[in-house]
């Protein structure tokens, strides 16, 4: 059964259903199931009609395997190994049972509910309360109000959330732009120094988890980098609050993600509560329609200036091997000193679950790779030998095909959205993350350079071993 076609499966169950007749079963219903609330996601078995769908998407889609059935007959039910929390089995939070579950038996694990207490009693604590929100949500929130998936809607986006009652809004593809001068620079040390390779991206919070759990071996292969939201978190929380004046302890950071797994991530604690809560699309879809505004007819506002400019590169993070192009993108330019002559890089674009290329960087040939998806990420770090640099997403399609996108999420879905993310893009004067004014100013004032001993403390990070089980 595909899991791209959940809903439509669902829809033709229940007419079997009607068709036979059946109004009750035999069996009692089973009660009092516990429900698994994890950092991340949400499990009721009460809910569940163990159609398998979460099953079959964790073990064939992502092959963790951190659910299956367990017990037999009428108690047969939906459950981590040895019926244990999510929380202490290897999951990776992705969320991909969420967008998969027909009954909404799995859903995220809610920040809204204290968001909406911060916002109406932000006056009474003092509190400065800032949103900002990743590449992705601007081609896919959109859907929650009835627009075409790949609409790009971040003017109406900012006007909603300034309406929503945040003090500032800014744009995560501004830390995507960050994160490539950290990475790019990181990568041309590696190449001076012989290694190790290949390195491997780190803004996946669910591919992070993936290798604590199952690849120890790689730790030093990682990028130290902090993911862009954690790293835009974080210059809110010192850049930011030194130059208004405003205490840290004061500023709450609210991220918009498309990511389960980010909600996890903000409670590492090596991360220093750069991020305080994060949303999901849904759930920033339902604070907007609590909030009674018109979404389709909202004019289109700017972010806000002071962490607000990004870059094309930035944007295109959302997709997979947007990552990679962008850090290629600034990579050139360091090595050589020049730009690169074609931004596009086609040999990682689309829906391919493994994507592979080279270019030349001066006289030394680059090999990379991209792959999306848990079981596509296995099948290519069998062959990571051959790269000097390769990305990794968990969820299939990169972000704008994740755990916490709109519901349904197809393939046909997330190319609509992928396709986008490169249209928004091409239609930007600044496409080089090195190009993006706001990111000198924060270099040349708070962090001398890339890859600067500053630079280094404040926006990277350190990754664990963990045991699968």
């Amino acid at each position: 059964m595909n899991p791209c076609n959940v809903m439509t499966d669902f829809k033709e169950m229940c007419g079997i259903f009607e068709d036979t007749g059946l109004e009750s079963t035999r069996y009692p219903q089973l009660k009092d199931y516990k429900t698994d609330i994890g950092t991340s996601v949400v499990r009721d078995d009460n809910k569940c009609i163990n159609c398998g769908r979460c099953i079959d998407t964790c073990q064939q889609i992502q092959e963790i395997y951190a659910i299956e059935f367990a017990s037999r007959g009428h108690n047969e039910h939906v459950a981590p190994y040895c019926d244990k929390d999510l929380a202490d089995v290897a999951c990776i939070k992705c969320g991909q049972c969420i967008i998969n579950c027909p009954v909404g038996a799995i859903t995220e694990r809610e920040h809204l509910s204290e968001v909406l207490e911060l916002l109406k009693d932000k006056k009474k604590d003092g509190r400065h309360i800032v949103v900002q929100t990743a590449p992705s949500i601007r081609v896919s929130l959109g859907e929650e109000f009835d627009m075409e998936p790949g609409t790009v809607v971040t003017g109406k986006m900012v006007a909603a959330l300034r309406r929503c009652g945040f003090d500032k809004v800014f744009d995560v593809d501004l830390g995507a732009d960050m994160t490539i001068m950290e990475e790019a620079t990181e990568f041309l040390k590696r190449l001076e120094n012989g290694g190790p390779f290949p390195m491997i991206t780190t803004c996946c919070p669910g591919w992070i988890l993936m290798m604590e759990h199952f690849y120890h071996e790689l730790v030093a292969h990682m990028s130290t980098c902090r993911s862009p939201h954690e790293m835009l978190g974080i210059l809110t929380k010192t850049y930011y609050a030194e130059k208004l004046g405003i205490p840290k302890d004061k500023i709450v950071v609210v991220s918009v993600m498309p990511c389960t797994a980010k909600k996890y991530e903000s409670t590492r604690p090596e991360l220093d509560s750069s991020v305080d809560f994060v949303l999901t699309t849904r759930e920033l879809g339902k604070l907007i329609r609590l909030k009674e505004i018109d979404f389709r007819n909202l004019h289109d506002e700017e972010f806000d200036p002071a962490l607000g400019m990004a870059t094309g590169a930035g944007a295109i993070f959302g997709a997979s091997g947007g990552v990679m192009e962008a850090a290629l993108r600034t990579a050139y330019k360091f090595g050589t000193g020049d730009d690169v002559t074609k931004l596009e890089f086609d040999q990682i674009r689309g829906m391919q679950g493994i994507k592979k290329g080279s270019m030349l960087v001066g006289k030394r040939e680059i090999r990379f790779a991209v792959a999306h998806g848990g079981a596509n990420i296995r099948k290519l770090l069998e062959e990571r030998e051959k790269y000097h640099f390769i990305e990794f997403m968990a969820c299939p399609g990169g972000c704008i095909g994740g755990g916490g996108q709109p519901i349904p999420t197809t393939d046909a879905i997330r190319k609509q959205r992928m396709e986008g993310l490169y249209n928004a893009d091409s239609h930007l004067t600044l496409r080089r993350s090195h190009d993006n004014p706001i990111v000198k100013k924060i270099y040349s004032e708070y962090l001398d350079k890339p890859g600067s001993k500053r630079a280094h403390r404040i926006l990277h990070t350190r990754y664990f071993e963990r045991s699968q089980f």
